[in-house]
């Protein structure tokens, strides 16, 4: 069972790529990737995230369950948001599980589409992509926000650890300008080449690491709003 779970959390991980892979095409449709309701199945975040099964949890922990209908509730707003983000172009979109059991949503963008190569200056066409985003976020101002940039193994640690921070906060920033509150990025930070999604041994695996991964998941305002709804 607990590989069934882990093969069904894996089909329902939503990417989105916003860093640069400087040769894909920077006008491809979003996708979605296994979208159900209520509460995401599977071994969580921590499995997700990687192909070393290395993560960033993300959630805030309430320290006690959360009830079946109040989980189905955030699960509802999740698919919704998951669906909306698929339409932007570019992205890869997942559902996936938080430190709380609850549905989440990650979102990746590959560094092509947002960057040019070795600049954290985003392109014209990150811009139109990220301010569709950006209302996603405006609508569920409950929702909290992690964004993580991450590299290949080209270069020195430090170098690709200071592009991948630089982009997560050109992403941040630009996502607050567009209407995003400020208090829903609880997390912008940048990764090394230490949570690879490919291998970094080819071109194709390299530029598939080179990414920002933008996480929506439940804030304690949202369960607790859920909650309450629920009773």
């Amino acid at each position: 069972m607990k590989k069934l779970n882990l093969a069904l959390a894996l089909l329902l991980s939503v990417s989105l790529i916003f860093t640069g892979c400087d040769s894909l095409n920077k006008t491809a449709k979003g996708t979605l990737i296994g979208t159900g309701s209520g509460a995401a199945i599977g071994a969580g975040i921590g499995g997700l995230i990687g192909k070393d099964g290395k993560s960033a949890a993300v959630g805030a922990a309430v320290g006690s369950a959360v009830g079946a209908t109040a989980g189905a509730i955030i699960g509802k707003k999740m698919d919704k948001a998951a669906e909306e983000a698929a339409r932007v172009e570019g992205a890869q979109v997942e559902t996936i599980e938080d430190v709380n059991g609850l549905k989440a949503v990650k979102v990746t963008f590959d560094s092509g589409i947002l960057f040019a190569f070795n600049s954290s200056a985003l392109n014209a066409d990150s811009k139109a992509a990220l301010t569709k985003f950006a209302k996603i976020l405006v609508e569920n101002p409950t929702m909290d926000i992690a964004v993580l940039g991450h590299t290949d193994n080209v270069g020195t640690l430090a170098a690709n650890q200071k592009v991948s921070l630089n982009r997560a906060k050109s992403v941040a920033d630009y996502l607050i300008a567009e209407g995003a509150a400020r208090t829903q990025m609880k997390t912008v930070e940048g990764k090394d080449y230490s949570m690879p999604v490919a291998s970094n041994e080819t071109v194709e695996g390299r530029a598939q690491n080179r990414r920002v991964e933008v996480y929506m998941y439940a804030s304690e305002q949202m369960i607790e709003d859920a909650q309450n709804q629920a009773s």
